[in-house]
């Protein structure tokens, strides 16, 4: 009896680990479509501004009135999977303005290749901090 106890234990301590390691993949899919909503908005706003320029902050992928109409690049704030917090770092443009954001989870990735082509991202990052959605115009 104590051995199949212990057995039981064991399958679950492994299950578990399992567990938990595919909720983590999960939440860097969730962060990886998330940054590319935050990315792809703010190449929308630096793409509808006549002077091409970057967004001031997030709150103006929110609620962008620099037209007649207001414009809403994000009908949200996104939340980010892994703090749960919509609380994001920010990727300062050269010229003023936001070009990206990042997690500020700490951690290293699971994920180390085959990001989506529009990232640029050609392998391996040793945090999520370097996972950073950045919008530069071609040209």
């Amino acid at each position: 009896m104590l051995i199949v106890v212990a057995a039981m234990g064991a399958a679950l301590a492994v299950t578990g680990t399992i567990w938990h390691h595919e909720q983590r993949r999960a939440m860097e899919n969730e962060l990886i479509f998330v940054g590319i909503q935050y990315r792809r908005a703010i190449a929308a706003y630096y793409n509808a501004s006549p002077a091409h320029t970057y967004p001031p902050s997030i709150d103006a992928l929110l609620r962008d009135d620099r037209m007649p109409s207001v414009k809403r690049w994000l009908r949200r704030p996104y939340r980010d999977p892994l703090t749960n917090s919509t609380t994001w770092g920010v990727v300062l443009a050269p010229g003023g303005g936001i070009m990206g954001v990042f997690s500020l989870a700490k951690g290293r990735p699971i994920k180390q290749a085959n990001f989506p082509m529009e990232l640029g991202w050609p392998g391996g990052r040793p945090s999520y901090a370097d996972w950073q959605f950045i919008y530069v115009p071609n040209g």
